[in-house]
């Protein structure tokens, strides 16, 4: 183990459990200053170089809701996006892609879409579970599909790489998903206190009661990617899942139009969702 001394003159050197101080010429130390500047490169670039191959990797569980409706056209009308956890047969999305009723009369119901492209499999939901206050849904299904990996329950740290797949403007772009950079910005409540009532909305006022945090991301989301899995570059575990509504609306509810900001339910709240499903 080495580490620096303050004013970056000598290291500490281990040798077992007894350390020894170690003098360090100028030549030593722009030598060593160098190859932590190389060695912080190779590992930003090498957690760029993993992006591809975890996006080829995490696909399979990228999966679309829609509303069916036999007697429309077209049929199907898409919603939002969803990943598939734990066995296989639950999809995780956002409760506003499912918060309006079916029309039963209409014989109208939600669909979860995997595959991708022009011929999806249609899957039917068996079971909702929801969670409206953190603006989560489980949709169990029949079929077990591929699952991705969960991030402990912790907060990550802000400067975290991070990366979203999902279906932004679906009903224009298609069955084909769309992977989105992200750097962690910010942890950050749910909504800030108003300077004066009047800017404060029904749902400012509604999480105000009781807050809670979120991430704060750089990365542009567009609508369709609300369910959309948020996970790190570097191991492709999922931390996160976009929202466009709950938060925004919360958040922004005094920005006419604000751009280039988009906000994700943080994971542990998934987890505790996921809690209630255990027998």
């Amino acid at each position: 183990m080495y580490q620096f001394n303050k004013d970056a003159n000598s290291i500490l050197v281990q040798h077992g459990s007894s350390l020894s101080r170690m003098e360090l010429s100028t030549h030593s130390r722009w030598l060593i200053l160098i190859k932590l500047l190389l060695l912080t490169t190779f590992t930003r670039a090498h957690a760029a170089a993993d992006l591809p191959a975890l996006i080829t990797q995490l696909k399979p569980s990228v999966v679309a809701i829609a509303l069916y409706n036999p007697t429309a056209a077209p049929r199907l009308k898409l919603l939002g996006s969803g990943f598939v956890v734990g066995s296989g047969n639950v999809v995780v999305t956002n409760f506003h892609v499912i918060s309006t009723p079916a029309d039963i009369a209409k014989n109208e119901a939600y669909v979860v879409l995997s595959g991708h492209g022009q011929q999806p499999r249609v899957h039917q939901i068996k079971q909702t579970r929801t969670d409206a206050r953190h603006d989560l849904a489980l949709l169990e299904i029949d079929e077990r599909l591929p699952a991705v990996k969960l991030a402990d329950a912790e907060y990550i740290a802000e400067g975290t790489e991070l990366a979203f797949t999902g279906y932004p403007i679906t009903g224009v772009l298609g069955l084909y998903p769309a992977t989105h950079r992200a750097l962690l910005s910010a942890v950050t409540p749910i909504v800030i206190p108003a300077d004066h009532s009047q800017t404060l909305s029904a749902a400012s006022v509604r999480q105000m009661r009781d807050p809670f945090l979120i991430y704060q991301l750089d990365g542009t989301a567009y609508p369709g990617n609300s369910g959309s899995m948020l996970y790190r570059q570097d191991n492709g575990a999922v931390v996160g899942i976009i929202n466009m509504v709950l938060i925004k609306k919360s958040k922004e509810a005094v920005l006419s139009d604000p751009r280039g900001i988009s906000y994700a339910i943080p994971v542990k709240h998934l987890h505790q969702l996921l809690q209630q499903l255990q027998p």
